[in-house]
This record gives structure tokens, sequence and C-alpha cells, in this order.
């Protein structure tokens, strides 16, 4: 099973809704697929239509006393399952905390339903923390919403610096990042400059850029990943090229 993270570490550029596009784009290609809303907002469980809620929430689950499979949902997606938030992750860096080899928690909680998905995706809260670097261990791809400024620019730099040191710190296995374009309006000049340039000029750019758009508000009125409800709409036609982007590296690796 294949493991990719949207992640930011910053909140409101686009990363709940990547995943879940993303996620309903690869269970139509026929990978049987889950996404797990670690994010204790329950963003992507929201759009998704199911309560966030796990019975014995996060410390049953990083602890192994819950079988993750029990608490998994189907959705309105044939081919994408969730396991949905829950409140407790609000505490999950310190509940990792307690466990050994914490890094590793993540991981233990996917390892039972390996064999029952061919990718999963995980949602993750805007931070460095405890669990990112969880999530950083079990990913083979972060998958990085960036929007089109200089200090977003700086941020991904700054991201980077911290897999590589982490990775050379105590030799674990870094993970490959795609970071793409969110929220493009192409109105602004820097906006149209920065989609343009920055495939060029840094490596692990993704040519596909996320458009500022309505439809991709109204995913929460919808509860439903725009590539279904409007799949020619601009925006997902973008997701769409994401996706075929971020399979040629799961491929590659």
């Amino acid at each position: 099973m294949k493991v990719v993270a949207t992640y930011s570490i910053k909140g409101g550029v686009g990363k709940t809704s990547a995943a879940v596009n993303v996620g309903a784009l690869a269970a139509r290609a026929g990978l049987r697929t889950l996404l797990w809303d670690l994010d204790p907002q329950g963003a992507a469980t929201f759009l998704l239509r199911v309560k966030p809620k796990v019975k014995g929430g996060g410390r049953k689950l990083v602890r192994g006393t819950r079988d993750p499979g029990e608490a998994l949902k189907g959705t309105d997606v044939e081919g994408l399952d969730l396991l949905p938030a829950d409140f407790s992750y609000r505490h999950l860096d310190v509940l990792l905390d307690r466990e050994e080899r914490p890094e590793e928690g993540v991981g233990r909680v996917l390892a039972p339903l390996a064999g029952d998905y061919d990718l999963a995706i995980l949602d993750c809260a805007p931070s460095i923390s405890l669990v990112s670097e969880s999530v950083f261990a079990a990913a083979d791809v972060l998958l990085v919403p960036l929007v089109p400024s200089t200090l977003s620019v700086r941020t991904l730099e700054q991201l980077r610096t911290f897999l590589e040191r982490h990775g050379a710190g105590d030799g674990a296995t870094v993970p490959e990042v795609l970071a793409f374009l969110s929220m493009v309006d192409r109105r602004k000049n820097l906006h149209r400059e920065l989609a343009a340039s920055l495939p060029e000029t840094f490596s692990g750019m993704a040519r596909a850029a996320i458009p500022s758009a309505s439809a991709v508000e109204l995913m929460g009125a919808r509860r439903e990943p725009l590539v279904q409800s409007r799949p020619r709409d601009a925006a997902a036609v973008a997701y769409t090229s994401l996706w075929e982007e971020l399979r040629e590296v799961l491929d590659r690796g």
C-alpha cells in the first residue's frame, strides 16, 4: 500500500479539498483507496458525509487496542473508504509521546490495513509536530499545497530542510515531496508568473495548479468531491491533472 499525505505547515491553503478530490480520482482509477482524516477539525470527514467520531478515539488507535478496520466508514464515492476524524486527535501528539517509537505511530495504525488498500491518503492538521513526524515516517509522498506567494515558497524550502535533517539524523526514509500551487487567481500578475515559473525552477513542483474558484468553496455546501459533482469544471480538471502527476510519482517509486 502506498501512502500519500496532504500536508501544509499552514491552514487554509486547499489541503483538504485536494485530499478529497485526489482520493475520489484514485478510487475512480480502480485503486482501493483509504482516506484517513487526521485533522481534529474533521473537514474531509464532513465533506464525505460521515460523522467525525471514532469509538475509543485516537488513544485506542495509537495504542493498538482498537482495530482500525472496525472504525472504517464507506463513502458515497465507490472504492473510497474513510477512517474518520475524531476531536480527540487534538491530543494525538501527547498520545504518541507516551508510546515507544512515537514516530512509528501512524504507520502502526495503517499496517493492519495494508493488504486491503492500494493507496492511503492522510489529510493532516496544519503544523510541524510529533504527529507530523509520524506522518513523514509513514508517507511515500507528501502532497503539499502552496498559495502563490514568496512566503509560501519559503515554507516549502523550510519543509524540505526539515525532512533532510530529520532523515539524516536517524536514518529514516524521507518521503518525496510533490508541491502544487493552490488558490491561483490568474487575474493577478504574481500568480500567473509563479504558476509559469515554479515548475521550471523547483524540482518536485507539479505543473497542475488549482484555481481559486467558487466551485471549490461550494464543496462545503454540496458535500461531494468536485471531480464527481462537476467533473468539467476548470478546478476539477486541474485536480485530475494533479492526480495524474501524483500517480506518475507513485508508480516511479
